[in-house]
């Protein structure tokens, strides 16, 4: 479990405690910080400290979402993990859904916790912060020419597989559109990635990293995606041989 954490000290211990529960004994827990100024890493290094299976990724500075997560899977396919889990640390993502992701995970190679499919959907967001969410999600879907219903969600369980054949160096999106990223990458390499339904609510404590810039990004990246790369778009076969579709 990868957890990038900016500016969560109100968050962190009683959330890794909470994830802990749903994982399985043998999971590790990885928080990745960027400096945050308020003290997240201080408590991040105290939750290491009495958890075995939890350990601390120290970045410099903050650069993004993307580059975060980027450096936390890059820490996690050395340690040998063959499934990666990413999701936000505030309580927006339940950590109650975690065993329906791993058990999803048996028999596909993503799986994206999905608020846009049946069963799903989001609480405690006003309209317009609802219609950027699934303006979003449609904007990329339609540009990209994919079937998944949330593109733009952070919660996701890797087989390590997809990790090593995105090209993780290759990634440009620092922002949200990191999320719409991976998982376009994984569909044209052929891995098959299904959605599973989740509630996402808004988080317990703390400020929104969301801001103009974010969305700005994601506006002129996803284009970017579907036509600007250099050989990252070409498909693969997926690891049974069989090309998977929606």
């Amino acid at each position: 479990m990868v957890l990038p954490t900016y500016n969560e000290a109100e968050n962190i211990e009683s959330f890794v405690d909470a994830v802990r529960a749903k994982l399985p004994a043998s999971a590790a827990v990885l928080i990745v910080d960027d400096n945050s100024p308020d003290g997240t890493g201080t408590k991040a290094d105290r939750l290491a400290e009495r958890h075995d299976n939890v350990s601390v990724l120290h970045r410099p500075h903050k650069e993004g979402i993307g580059p975060a997560y980027v450096a936390g899977f890059r820490r996690a396919l050395a340690a040998g993990a063959d499934l990666v889990l990413e999701m936000d640390s505030d309580f927006s993502h339940d950590p109650a859904y975690l065993p329906r992701l791993l058990e999803a995970a048996e028999r596909a190679d993503l799986v994206l916790g999905s608020r846009y499919v049946a069963g799903g959907g989001v609480s405690d967001w006003g309209p317009l912060r609802k219609a950027i969410s699934r303006g979003g999600s449609a904007y990329a879907r339609l540009l990209l020419g994919v079937d998944v219903k949330d593109l733009t969600g952070g919660f996701k369980c890797f087989r390590r597989e997809v990790l090593e054949a995105i090209d993780l160096d290759s990634i440009q999106a620092h922002g949200y559109a990191f999320q719409v990223e991976l998982t376009y990458r994984a569909i044209r390499q052929g891995f098959r990635v299904v959605e599973v339904p989740i509630v996402f609510r808004d988080r317990r404590a703390g400020s929104s990293k969301m801001d103009g810039s974010i969305i700005a990004e994601a506006i002129w990246q996803v284009p970017r995606m579907r036509f600007g790369h250099r050989g990252a778009n070409k498909p693969r076969t997926a690891l049974d041989g069989r090309r998977y579709t929606f």
